[in-house]
């Protein structure tokens, strides 16, 4: 019996398939970037180390990730999604295994490498997987049910993290990785169709992969190491910025001579729309990332909070994002990201607001009040974000996009949490010179007032760097040209040629 033809307009239950596929992949090595920071006291006392030691375990995992995200446009185009997010998929489950197996530090911080290597390429690459098959119309729908995992990451990174360590063996933060992944790896081999349309005569751009993924990890090593209590004007902060700004501007002089086939391809910037996104999605994250650093810091130092405490605190936040999330979509393709971006900006940036306004007496009624809200918004800002970012691109090139988006979000991520705690803790220097506040067990009135204070100071700063977004908000297209298209699925307005269906059943 001949089926009827759908549009492109029709969330068929192809496309359903890929994004259950793709957001059981994601899931997992989202939430790893936060399920270990409540362990670093247990591991530090399980192999006997000291702190230093043990951050390297949560910032090995994040220099990888970033190193390995700018190789994920040219493995697409060479080998194939299904090849690459299958492989990526099985690197970090190996990855998991040995890091619940590891022996001693050393071993297990070389094991989070490995993890994080895999986890670098499998969300780039669902999202080229999604935005090839969703095409315009479809575009808002796709992205807000991929990006529900990384709602849900800040809010069940800590609580799992707590709990498993309340109850389990602190290797259980890996080996729960295990079972969901084995799960994407058997859906993707089931449901994903074969990597029909491949280039295999497509280059890598060496010179480019050892200046931008160096460049990368030099810069999020730096901000981080900024972000967690080392000065500024450590040589260690100086010489790896540095050296990190150095390496990306010669990456970006040379891909403007290589042009198409540079690793990741900066011309796309000459595209108004795809520009103005990418500035207004690193002030946004770079805000966002920074608060969502800081509001456990706040939890725990001025409420003396448990870990797992603090981490179910934030978990307001992430509920609101969902929330907006879930319905969002269709309002995105129906009407315009802008409209969705700049309604959900003035709700973000008044819930930072009523933070500002936090004192030692004030309930946590107030600040759950005010979390909800900075969800509500956000929920509406970053699918809308990552939908906009498509609307003027054509097919081929979604994977250098795609590339260049996720190394822009790493960096702003880094640059945010690393400005926010300097500025967090240069308040309380500058109001208490010389005084231990963070370690302080004795929490005084005037400890309580000069930690409250320094946190809302600095949260004023989150709002002024979150309305810089704003301008370039005010840039995007006030209707999508393309989102109205009707076509049919093997002709989308984004493509260029002819093209799978929905990256589902391999039916042209």
């Amino acid at each position: 019996m001949t089926q009827p033809r759908t549009t492109s307009t029709d969330f068929d239950p192809a496309l359903r398939k890929l994004v259950i596929v793709v957001v059981l992949g994601a899931i997992m090595t989202i939430l790893d970037t936060t399920i270990t920071s409540v362990a670093v006291n247990t591991l530090g006392t399980q192999f006997h180390t000291s702190l230093s030691a043990i951050q390297w375990v949560l910032t090995g995992y994040t220099l990888a990730l970033s190193a390995s995200i700018p190789l994920s446009g040219w493995a697409i185009v060479r080998f194939g999604p299904k090849t690459m997010w299958i492989g990526s998929l099985l690197l970090f489950i190996t990855g998991s295994v040995l890091c619940g197996m590891a022996w001693n530090i050393s071993s297990l911080i070389a094991f989070r490498a490995l993890q994080g290597f895999g986890a670098g390429m499998i969300l780039p690459i669902g999202q080229t997987m999604l935005a090839r098959a969703a095409g315009p119309a479809r575009m808002g729908r796709v992205m807000s049910a991929v990006a529900v995992p990384a709602m849900l990451a800040p809010v069940l990174g800590p609580t799992v993290g707590g709990l498993i360590l309340g109850h389990l063996s602190w290797r259980w933060m890996f080996y729960i990785n295990v079972p969901l992944c084995a799960m994407a790896v058997a859906a993707a081999i089931r449901l994903l169709p074969g990597d029909e349309v491949r280039d295999r005569d497509s280059r890598l751009d060496l010179l480019g992969l050892l200046l931008l993924s160096p460049g990368l990890g030099a810069l999020v090593y730096g901000t981080a190491q900024a972000g967690s209590g080392t000065s500024p004007t450590d040589i260690r902060v100086v010489a790896s910025v540095l050296t990190g700004v150095a390496l990306i501007t010669c990456y970006v002089l040379h891909a403007r001579r290589k042009g198409d086939a540079a690793l990741v391809d900066v011309q796309l910037l000459r595209d108004r729309n795809f520009a103005a996104v990418n500035v207004l999605v690193f002030a946004y994250i770079g805000t966002i990332s920074g608060l969502t650093a800081l509001l456990p810091l706040y939890f725990q130092t001025v409420n003396a909070d448990s870990p797992l405490r603090s981490g179910t605190m934030v978990a307001p936040l992430g509920l609101g994002a969902m929330m907006t999330t879930l319905i969002n979509g269709k309002l995105i393709d129906k009407h315009s990201p802008r409209l969705l971006i700049l309604t959900g900006l003035p709700v973000v940036l008044l819930g930072i607001l009523g933070l500002t306004q936090i004192g030692p007496d004030t309930s946590n009624a107030w600040v759950v009040a005010a979390l909800f809200a900075i969800g509500l918004g956000h929920g509406m800002i970053m699918p809308a974000a990552m939908s906009a970012s498509y609307q003027t691109l054509q097919r081929s090139e979604i994977p250098s996009a795609t590339t260049a988006t996720n190394v822009g979000l790493r960096a702003a991520s880094s640059f945010g949490v690393a400005v926010l705690l300097v500025l967090v803790q240069r308040n309380i220097e500058h109001r208490a010179p010389g005084a231990d506040a963070f370690t302080t067990r004795v929490r005084t009135d005037e400890i309580t007032r000069t930690l409250t204070h320094a946190f809302t100071q600095t949260y004023w700063w989150a709002v002024a760097i979150g309305a810089v977004a704003v301008v370039p908000a005010l840039m995007l297209p006030r209707r999508s040209s393309r989102a109205s298209t009707s076509t049919t699925p093997g002709t989308d307005a984004i493509d260029d040629r002819p093209a799978v269906s929905s990256g589902i059943t391999g039916e042209k």
